[in-house]
């Protein structure tokens, strides 16, 4: 019951408190690289004439958001104009290095946004979105301060990762979630389209892979693929093997290893089960599945998983695996991933795209020295497994792997964050991530920037076996997500949790208004 009572003190506190929202700088998240506050009168914006000028007509989009801001904040809808004297820039200026790289001035005169492309001008607006959420009183009077920001991420991937495989979540759905990525600079989706629980993704060739629970046709795919560019973000198809494949045997019992062919699979429960190293049926296919998933995504990546394989119920036991293992004089089972995506990797490059894989070590604890088997250097790898990150930061710097980072400890947002706190459902033991846990995460765990080259950026996982709808899942990501996005974005000389939490008030206060389910994170306020 009291920390009831201090739930709603706090949201209370959210809502009206104006020392916790009260300059222009108040509510950026992530916070930007660099700010130069100006001093001087703050621009008035005029109600009947507000104007906006673009260079191109590739910013109409990006137009569209801005104009919704500014009437969501102040009640203004101002219009489009090609006069060089309006009072709001958006300018993109190809000469402007780094794609995600924008500048922002408010002055006496206008607003000025420039960038590279139309997703650096994207970001720029949303920086003055959130300019306009934490400098409440020049908003209320239709002002905003003057301010100059020059902006860029420090990592070119900042990722989250839906599971619509466990829970399925409704195309509408993964709309919303993009729309709450994109006010914190997201830029990569993954979406985890295949597990032991489900297969989610229409394959045209074989349909008898959709039998089992809800999924996603090939041009809703399409229609979410395509709101997430306009919003400067990637979707990435993520489809694992060879474990992880109950609800794909469950159809086709034949891929499975000898042994285990006649076995009852049950959808959500069987666990264990893996695709047969040794049969050629496995090949075709996914070569099929490849293709059609390359037609539908465009993002020049597919991630396999590669993760958890319980190889000696399953590839040990098999006597087509034992027999290739016999004529390749493996003396280990993993030593069958080496061929199995050898061939994978071949489907991967016929159709132009790269591949993702969990990284695993030949040990799932520490320590752990060695990859579980040799990684192409051309695959990029995801690390995950809490307690072995700096392991695999290590191997990947040293074998020449691209990397980005999702260490249980800090990424992994379906964990619960409070002692005793959600989710209750299905929680097999989880640890607990605090949101200061996770704020505290550097992807490059303190080297130096030309040591941590190879790093591409940050992943947040929210796997769904607890997480029955969006609403749980948004509940779990948010406000840790918050903590990610600096993380991915911001240097770590910019950082401080003190000043994290003051800036992320008034975005828990702003993402309720959006009807977005946050998680309200009392333990953080210092009881008196």
């Amino acid at each position: 019951m009291r920390n009831m009572v201090t739930i709603v003190v706090l949201l209370l506190t959210i809502a009206s408190n104006p020392i916790i929202a009260q300059d222009n700088i108040s509510a950026l998240m992530p916070m930007v690289n660099k700010v130069v506050p100006k001093s001087g009168s703050p621009l008035r914006l005029n109600n009947k004439q507000l104007t906006i000028q673009i260079n191109s007509p590739k910013l109409m989009f990006a137009t569209k958001m801005l104009q919704r801001s500014i009437q969501d904040h102040m009640g203004i809808t101002p219009t489009i104009t090609d006069k060089r004297r309006s009072d709001i820039q958006l300018i993109l200026d190809p000469k402007m290095q780094g794609n995600e790289h924008y500048t922002l001035e408010v002055n006496r005169k206008n607003i000025q946004i420039k960038g590279a492309t139309e997703g650096a001008i994207l970001y720029g607006i949303m920086t003055l979105d959130q300019i306009m959420i934490g400098d409440v009183c020049h908003t209320k009077n239709k002002e905003i301060a003057q301010i100059f920001i020059d902006d860029e991420p420090r990592y070119p991937f900042r990722g989250l990762m839906l599971d619509p495989a466990r829970n399925f979540l409704p195309a509408e759905d993964v709309k919303f979630f993009i729309d709450q990525m994109v006010r914190y600079k997201f830029n990569v989706l993954q979406l985890h389209l295949t597990d032991d629980q489900g297969w989610r993704m229409e394959i045209k060739t074989h349909p008898g892979l959709t039998t089992n629970g809800g999924f996603y046709t090939q041009e809703e795919l399409k229609d979410i693929i395509n709101y997430a560019a306009q919003r400067n973000i990637e979707v990435i198809p993520e489809l694992d093997i060879p474990g992880h494949v109950a609800a794909l045997v469950a159809a086709y019992p034949s891929l499975a290893c000898t042994h285990r062919q006649n076995e009852p699979i049950i959808v959500g429960k069987t666990v264990d089960v893996m695709l047969c190293a040794a049969n050629e049926r496995v090949y075709q296919l996914y070569k099929d599945i490849i293709r059609e998933v390359a037609e539908v995504f465009p993002s020049p990546r597919i991630h396999l998983g590669g993760d958890e394989a319980v190889i000696d119920k399953n590839w040990m036991k098999c006597e087509r695996c034992q027999a290739m293992m016999k004529e390749l004089r493996y003396t280990k089972g993993s030593q069958l991933m080496i061929p199995f995506f050898d061939r994978m990797i071949s489907y991967v490059k016929q159709n132009n795209k790269e591949l993702m894989l969990w990284c695993e070590l030949d040990n799932i604890y520490p320590p752990a020295n060695e990859y579980l088997f040799p990684y192409a250097e051309d695959i990029t790898l995801i690390s995950w497994r809490g307690g072995l990150s700096e392991t695999c930061l290590e191997l990947t710097g040293r074998n020449g792997n691209p990397v980005i980072m999702a260490p249980g400890e800090y990424a992994y947002l379906d964990y619960p964050q409070y002692k005793g706190d959600f989710p209750e459902f299905n929680n097999w033991g989880m640890p607990t991530t605090t949101l200061e846990q996770s704020y505290k995460f550097d992807p490059a765990y303190g080297a130096m920037h030309g040591e941590e080259f190879h790093v591409q950026g940050i992943l947040g996982t929210l796997w769904a076996e607890a997480m029955k709808d969006i609403n749980r899942v948004t509940y779990m990501a948010f406000p840790r997500a918050m903590a990610l996005s600096e993380a991915g974005w911001t240097k770590m000389s910019k950082r401080g949790w003190d000043s994290f939490v003051k800036r992320m008030y008034p975005n828990i206060n702003n993402l309720m208004k959006k009807g977005v389910s946050v998680r309200i994170p009392f333990e953080i306020v210092k009881r008196k």
